[in-house]
């Protein structure tokens, strides 16, 4: 029975973690799926949905407000706009102006764009940790007194849900909508999209956008859940998304 549970324990930790990394690789997938390159910047943008993120709850505590729902929401909404604004930028500045060359000349542009962030960051936030407020505490605890004892969070519960809706909501857009049929075409044939009349630069940047949104809503999760951040929170994760 202990065995059981202490599988069932890392079980639920491996797939908390995991299902985060997930909304972080789709953005490294939709941009390779289309353009062929790897967007190694995405993690920094991660990173800085969850300050952002940060700044938000941190705001909004200063000004008073203390329900829990409004404060997600705000903060998600914060930390998804800027991400994408940063999403959006860092198409136009590192990738667009070099698309067609070599494919080693997007590459250091992109790992330089990553740099950038990261020290901008530095700059702006300070090199330290910065401790995120723990605002989902409590659990489920299974087992008997005096053993071990496996534990559910209500956090990890509201990382599973968040990552099962925003999944299923960009699965049903990429099946079903008009722009997700595009990036579909853009990414089988990316030429004959743009005979057909596709503006792919538009989808292109959509997809940058996009995978930036998901990745600020794991900053925000990612953030709550290990209870700090810093300026090279997102270049680990990134590695392993």
């Amino acid at each position: 029975m202990q065995d059981l549970l202490y599988f069932s324990q890392q079980l639920i930790n491996g797939l908390t973690i995991g299902s985060t990394y997930a909304l972080i690789a789709i953005g490294y997938t939709m941009v390779y799926g289309i353009i062929g390159m790897i967007n190694f910047a995405h993690g920094e943008i991660y990173m800085i949905g969850a300050y952002t993120a940060l700044i938000a709850i941190t705001g909004l505590a200063s000004l008073g407000v203390v329900w829990l729902p409004l404060i997600l929401i705000v903060a998600l909404i914060c930390a998804m706009i800027v991400s994408s604004s940063m999403g959006w930028a860092v198409e136009r500045v590192a990738y667009r102006p070099v698309r067609g060359r070599h494919r080693l000349i997007p590459l250091i542009s992109a790992i330089g764009m990553s740099i950038f962030l990261q020290n901008y960051v530095h700059l702006a936030q300070g090199s330290r940790n910065i401790g995120f407020p723990a605002l989902i505490e409590g659990g489920f605890t299974f087992g008997s007194d005096g053993a071990f004892q496996m534990s559910l969070s209500y956090m990890q519960i509201t990382i599973f849900i968040t990552t099962l809706i925003c999944m299923t909501a960009l699965s049903l857009f990429i099946a079903r909508s008009r722009t997700g049929r595009a990036c579909r075409a853009v990414s089988q044939d990316l030429g004959m999209a743009n005979l057909l009349g596709i503006d792919t630069n538009r989808i292109i940047s959509a997809t940058f956008v996009i995978g930036a949104a998901l990745a600020a809503v794991a900053g925000l999760l990612l953030g709550m859940y290990y209870g700090s951040v810093d300026p090279l929170f997102g270049f680990i994760a990134g590695l392993k998304a």
